[in-house]
């Protein structure tokens, strides 16, 4: 679900038989029988298999967000460079003064992949199936109360309370448009179970540049898009024509991939391995900050407050850092710098060996005490996770706390964290974040509203304090930023003093990729996505 995706992007060689589509130019249109160039075809490597919840834009909220990206689109797109919301499907809006009814009007000339011509009626249609199966982020659409099309290229939102719909309609899950008729005779207008099991099966149906060509679960070439040729921004210049997902499980073998020329892209490789290009001329490296965090989430069922306290002062996140190599940065708090909500002035806990000896002690534990037996889990594959949990290993056997680790698939993780058995579950769960949409509330609703049974919530925190505060937040974002902005920063306090979760280090993008790329850009508001459409070979 919501951890660092790891993968690269190869301009794989032409003989490989399964990457085989002419490049699109301003003169020439998609040719399957032709073969596609190296610098045509720009593959994606991961470390282990794409992991989605399904294929299903309305409700797949994970790894899947990486390949969607490439194949939907939304009403609208946020620039964290500019800080706005900017027009994608929509090429416009206004608001009420009460900010509860929006009106988009949309962009004329647009297909979905089915042949379909989008309209606001389709629009409509696909938003409210979003909320209708409620899965994923279908809360970016919790405001909405109807929807009206006046003609074919206007939607107007009517509201239950003032939200600042824009930029809720930019998120990068369950806010895509796509086409719910893709099934002939399915349901009430369509969207019915027949779409949804057509969707699963690896098809799309939505407007983006590049659409589903085949998907070999589990195999090495898993995911593999190519061109729509009726895509509505068109193909002018020149473009790559295939997208590929590619597994390539070793970090080695991928920076081994990149100095042979055969990859282009890679993406969060090991620290050391990225550090280790710097002197080749051939390729260029990007580091920049990003909204992703890698957060310890304490069991609260099972450890008390002076434990959880204890655990995080034993935590010398100056060492994470420092082993990171610059991969990542500390924390204040656990809304990213750049976002609405952070703030460098907030308590925090730092390494105090001693402080956290005296919690453990007062709970019977600690070096003047019996030992302390807990576990961790974290996602199997990922280096700098392992290094974080190796770390922490360290740390806790310092106030004599043995901590068992345990590298997990994320499936097999997740599922643990979950178990509806107690006793089953981790007292320490290491995963990543990032925001469905450029604000922190998913950090919050997700992670620290109270759940039952356990979904993301897997600290099993329950305030009744923090469930108010979350749920006045997102109104006070249409209306009172400021407040809001006071408010975060209160839930921020409330989990310091709590020790629910803790931010182990804000991460870095660390992307290296062959020198000639032209167009690429980093977004943190849009994790690990690779807006292939945009890159120049």
């Amino acid at each position: 679900m919501k951890r660092r995706r790891v993968w690269l992007a190869t301009a794989t060689a032409a003989v490989v038989p399964v990457l085989s589509l002419a490049a699109c130019s301003s003169s020439t249109s998609p040719a399957s029988t032709q073969p596609a160039t190296a610098s045509q075809v720009f593959t994606y490597d991961t470390t282990a298999p794409v992991m989605v919840d399904g294929w299903d834009p309305a409700t797949e909220y994970s790894d899947g967000i990486i390949a969607m990206s490439e194949m939907y689109e939304t009403l609208t797109h946020y620039d964290s460079a500019t800080n706005t919301v900017q027009p994608l499907l929509a090429t416009s809006w206004t608001s009420s003064d009460n900010g509860k009814t929006w009106t988009f009007h949309l962009r004329h000339g647009v297909y979905f992949h089915t042949g379909r011509l989008m309209t606001a009626q389709a629009a409509k249609a696909a938003i409210l199936r979003t909320i209708k199966l409620n899965g994923g982020a279908a809360y970016v659409w919790a405001a909405v109360k109807t929807i009206d099309t006046p003609d074919d290229y206007t939607l107007v939102f009517h509201l239950s309370y003032p939200s600042d719909l824009p930029l809720e309609a930019s998120a990068d899950y369950s806010a895509y448009i796509y086409d719910t008729q893709a099934v002939k005779g399915d349901g009430e207008a369509g969207g019915g179970k027949a779409l949804t099991s057509w969707l699963n099966a690896a098809h799309d149906a939505g407007t983006g540049p590049y659409t589903a060509l085949t998907w070999n679960k589990n195999q090495e070439f898993e995911v593999i898009l190519k061109e729509f040729p009726k895509y509505w921004g068109g193909w002018p210049g020149t473009h790559f024509s295939k997208v590929v997902f590619r597994v390539v499980p070793q970090d080695t073998t991928a920076a081994q991939l990149l100095r042979s020329g055969q990859v282009t892209f890679v993406e969060q490789i090991a620290p050391s391995l990225w550090s280790s290009f710097k002197t080749d001329s051939g390729i260029s490296l990007v580091s920049s900050p990003s909204w992703q965090n890698l957060l310890a989430q304490l069991n609260v069922k099972a450890l008390s407050l002076p434990v959880r306290q204890a655990i995080l002062y034993a935590i010398d996140y100056n060492g994470i850092i420092t082993a990171l190599r610059g991969a990542g940065v500390l924390s204040s708090g656990i809304v990213p710098p750049g976002m609405f909500g952070h703030f460098n002035d907030l308590p925090a806990y730092s390494y105090d060996k001693a402080k956290a000896a005296a919690l453990l002690e007062s709970a019977g534990y600690g070096p003047g005490g019996k030992a302390l037996n807990l576990s961790l889990t974290y996602t199997q594959g990922d280096s700098n996770e392992q290094v974080v949990a190796t770390i922490i290993k360290s740390d806790l056997a310092a106030v004599n706390v043995n901590l068992s680790t345990q590298a997990l698939a994320w499936p097999t993780q997740w599922a643990k964290g979950k178990a509806s058995n107690p006793a089953q579950r981790q007292d320490i769960f290491l995963e990543y974040w990032w925001p469905d949409y450029a604000d922190p509330y998913s950090w919050f609703s997700n992670l620290l509203e109270t759940e039952s049974p356990p979904y993301y919530n897997l600290s099993y925190y329950s305030n009744p304090s923090m469930d108010r505060m979350i749920n006045q937040v997102e109104p006070l974002l249409a209306t009172d930023r400021s407040a809001a902005a006071q408010l975060y920063k209160n839930m921020q306090v409330t989990v310091m003093q709590q020790a629910p979760l803790v931010s182990l280090y804000n991460n870095n993008y660390q992307y290296a990729m062959l020198s000639g790329i032209s167009g690429f850009k980093v977004d943190p508001a849009y994790p690990n996505v690779v807006y292939v459409y945009n890159l120049k070979p």
